[in-house]
């Protein structure tokens, strides 16, 4: 257990802070989980293009809060993307 103020402090600050990273976490994984079955299920579609774009802006924001790094964020936008655009290509 903590023995001062700080360090008290700074395990009340740190779960929140980790509660916090985990939501957008959460929350980009499952942008990516429907963009990823909208390009399965619908196949080059205007709608599948749409929720590619709605996970790329969502996986950017947490990116740029810090939740992922920049690298893991350009890695998860390409994948996504070279799904959608060899969909593109078969049709």
């Amino acid at each position: 257990m903590a023995n001062t103020k700080s360090a008290l402090k700074a395990i009340r600050v740190s779960e929140k802070r980790r509660l916090h990273n985990r939501a957008a976490r959460s929350r980009m994984r499952t942008t990516i989980r429907k963009a990823e079955m909208a390009v399965a299920a619908t196949g080059p579609t205007p709608d599948a293009a749409s929720s590619v774009q709605d996970a790329i802006s969502i996986i950017d924001r947490t990116a740029s809060k810090g939740v992922i790094h920049r690298n893991q964020a350009d890695r998860r936008k390409s994948r996504l993307m070279k799904k959608l655009n060899r969909l593109q290509a078969q049709a």
